[in-house]
Order: structure tokens, then C-alpha cells, then sequence
């Protein structure tokens, strides 16, 4: 499968800063599968840029701008499909921890109610309750623009029943790891996706895969292209900034399929690749 994907973001920088970003296509790809262009301009001149990369493939985009308007454009072509993400001991412990916007501990009494019939039926096998999770969250929140706050987490999301992609899959995070399973954020790329945005997946791991659950819908699961692996919004944020003062002032993201786009069986367990 070819898929393209993409963005543009325009930032005030008001007061010099330190500026990462993770908007590029995770490192998990052999050579040759992967053709990109990331381009960084304050007030028309380029930008030295510094990548750093996490365990998980992330790549961190780190600059030092100066006062100015900050362009940053990044195209990319992936062909063919990465390697199935696999867990670790280290990860397994990692992602059954509370973290700041998937307060699994507030959820333990709430989920083993609202799911006791499945865990009597099933125990804790995590490919019965991924699907049954998302499925849950699904139908329990109304995907509304502009319902939730960025600092809200998942407690604040159930209580509005409302929020966007991040809000539903740390609702889905939070409920998998108080029902003792491993679950993390994805930020993805999401051909399909509307409205068209960077994207925020839950994934589990069953065995030792990760597999990834959508409670949005909004975008089949096999076409989503990683870019950044974590506990949460907070480890996954597309801009984030140490000291100084920024105004995000447009973001446009793109991604797109080469023919048409692949169903979506929400019963069947898929890897992001």
C-alpha cells in the first residue's frame, strides 16, 4: 500500500524558545520504504533542525528559533508496510501505570463493573476486551469538536461524554489498564480520517504484539501510519515548547491512500504498519 501524508504548521514564536516537534513518519521502516522532505523557515530562512528518536521510533525534531513567524512543511511517501510493533517486560509494566490524561487508577471499581459480565465470560484476555473496550467508549462518547480542553484527561472525559480523538482513546487507555491490560497513545497519520487532522489511536498489547483499537471510527486501522508512541497526549503532542512563549496560528495535515481505501472489521485485531 502506498500512502502519502503530510502537514504544514505556521507558529508565532514571541519570545525565543526550545521547540520540538513530532510530525515526522516513526523510524520503524526499512530503507527505501520511506521519502520525505521536512522544511523548517523563520521569516523565510531555513532553520537547523536536530533529530533525536526514542525507543519506540519516534523522531524528535528539535530547533532553537528565534523571535518570527516559524513555517514548518513535511511531505512524506511511505510504500509497503513496517514490521508489527512488539512489547517488552519494561513496556508491559510501563503501560499498565496511571499517567496524566489516562488516570487508570480512578478506573479500577468503574471498569471491573461495566465490564463484569466479559471478564466472568472471558477473564482479562486482552483480545476480547480491546475490541469490547473501544466498542464501549464508542458508543458511550459523542465526537465533538471543541467539548474538551487540552489538559482534560480521561476522568474529565467521561463525565462530559463528549471530546475528539485523543479524548477517546485516553478513555480507552485508561479503562484497558484498570482492567489489567498494557495500553498506550499512538499519534498516527490516518488516511480516511474527517475531519482531516493528526490522528490519536489506543493500542494493547495482546501477547507480545501491539494491536491497535480506533473508538472514533473515524479511519480504517490498517491504513494509520505511525509517527509517535506513548502513555499519553503528553508524550505524543505534534508541537511542544520548553521556555519562551509560541502561538500555533494554522496547522493543515494531509494523508492519503494510492487506490481505495481498505475495510475496517472492528473484530479483528490490527497492528499499526
Amino acid at each position: 500500500m502506498k500512502r502519502d501524508m503530510g502537514c504544514r504548521l505556521e507558529i508565532d514564536v514571541l519570545d525565543p524558545t526550545d521547540l520540538e516537534l513530532q510530525v515526522a513518519v516513526s523510524g520503524r521502516y526499512d530503507d527505501g520504504q520511506v521519502t520525505e522532505d521536512l522544511r523548517c523557515t523563520l521569516d523565510g530562512r531555513p532553520v537547523e533542525v536536530r533529530e533525536v528518536r526514542d525507543p519506540s521510533g519516534a523522531r524528535i525534531h528539535q530547533l532553537d528559533p528565534g523571535r518570527g513567524r516559524l513555517v514548518v512543511t513535511y511531505e512524506a511517501t511511505v510504500r509497503g508496510r513496517a514490521q508489527r510493533a512488539t512489547g517488552t517486560a519494561y513496556e508491559r509494566s510501563l503501560y499498565l501505570r496511571p499517567s496524566r490524561y489516562a488516570e487508570a487508577d480512578k478506573f479500577f471499581g468503574f471498569a471491573a463493573t461495566e465490564f463484569a459480565e466479559v471478564l466472568e465470560e472471558h477473564g482479562d484476555a486482552p483480545q476480547v476486551l480491546l475490541p469490547r473496550v473501544a466498542a464501549w467508549v464508542g458508543a458511550r462518547l459523542d465526537y465533538v469538536l471543541g467539548a474538551s480542553k487540552p489538559t482534560d484527561g480521561a476522568t474529565d472525559t467521561l463525565l462530559e461524554g463528549a471530546g475528539v480523538c485523543r479524548d477517546y482513546s485516553h478513555l480507552t487507555v485508561a479503562l484497558l489498564r484498570a482492567l489489567g491490560v498494557p495500553a498506550r497513545l499512538a499519534a498516527v497519520y490516518a488516511p480516511g480520517c474527517d475531519p482531516m487532522d493528526f490522528h490519536a489511536v489506543a493500542e494493547a498489547l495482546v501477547g507480545d504484539t501491539w494491536f491497535v483499537a480506533d473508538a472514533t471510527c473515524l479511519a480504517p486501522r490498517s491504513s494509520l501510519v505511525r509517527i509517535a508512541t506513548g502513555r499519553d497526549a503528553a508524550d505524543t503532542a505534534f508541537c511542544d515548547n520548553h521556555g519562551g512563549q509560541i502561538e500555533l496560528l494554522s496547522s493543515q495535515v494531509f494523508a492519503i491512500v494510492d487506490g481505495t481505501l481498505p475495510g475496517d472489521d472492528l473484530d479483528e485485531l490490527v497492528a499499526i504498519t
